[in-house]
């Protein structure tokens, strides 16, 4: 059994000068300003029409990324409606192969939910979950051995495993999952994954995704 942390990979954004440029020249359609278009416009104006909550302009363009994460975070990102998902799927994937080595992977409980691991309570609740992977791991095998499909072991599979999802949004779209997803009420695990995902964004999109702040990283008087 492999313990793995939780990552994401962008698969499909394009770059990000022709991204504010695209959406210059279709929200101006709006104003029917298209002659005000010039150097340097473009970031001031989608800025303007963010700040006034005008966010279906950005609806025209889409993200694609790739959530490494557990099954039970994938069940709370598939409530997002307006998006497109291919998931990893345990009715055909047969973890006794060697493509995946043999074995489960699960995603490691110690970092969504901050564990200090020299906490003996900590400590304890990690060992008890560490357990109860190796014994899914071994029921799941077991299953197999016993002649059963891999769609029927999969049922003694833990949410821990780990999966993989793709996800198209648009941008509007990946607004609203980064301001849910990495708000203190989310789910540790859910919350980890987002955080990853919006730094990428922030970085590569900054106009889109500045004014989202993480809950990790908002002053203590704003909580």
């Amino acid at each position: 059994m492999r313990v793995i942390k939780p990552s994401v990979e962008i698969i499909d954004m394009d770059d990000y000068d022709k991204i504010i440029k695209k959406i210059e020249k279709i929200g101006r359609v709006c104003y029917k300003s298209e002659d005000n278009i010039a150097d340097g416009t473009a970031e001031r104006f989608i800025g303007n029409i963010l700040k006034r909550g005008h966010e279906s302009v950005i609806e025209h363009e889409a993200i694609t990324v790739r959530f490494v994460c557990d099954r039970g975070v994938t069940h709370e990102i598939v409530r997002h409606r307006i998006a497109s998902y291919s998931q990893e799927s345990t009715r055909y994937c047969n973890y006794t192969s060697d493509k995946f080595g043999n074995e489960i992977t699960v995603i490691d409980l110690a970092g969504g939910f901050n564990y200090n691991l020299e906490d003996p309570a900590d400590k304890k609740k990690y060992d008890i979950w560490m357990r109860s992977m190796e014994e899914s791991e071994k029921a799941y095998f077991e299953m197999l051995e016993a002649g059963a499909t891999a769609q029927e072991a999969r049922s003694v599979l833990p949410n821990s495993l780990k999966t993989e999802i793709v996800i198209t949004m648009n941008l509007r779209s990946w607004r609203n999952f980064f301001r849910l997803r990495t708000e203190k009420a989310a789910h540790p695990q859910m919350r980890e994954v987002a955080n990853i995902a919006l730094k990428e964004f922030k970085e590569k999109l900054p106009l889109f995704f500045e004014d989202i702040e993480p809950y990790e990283s908002r002053p203590l008087s704003a909580d």
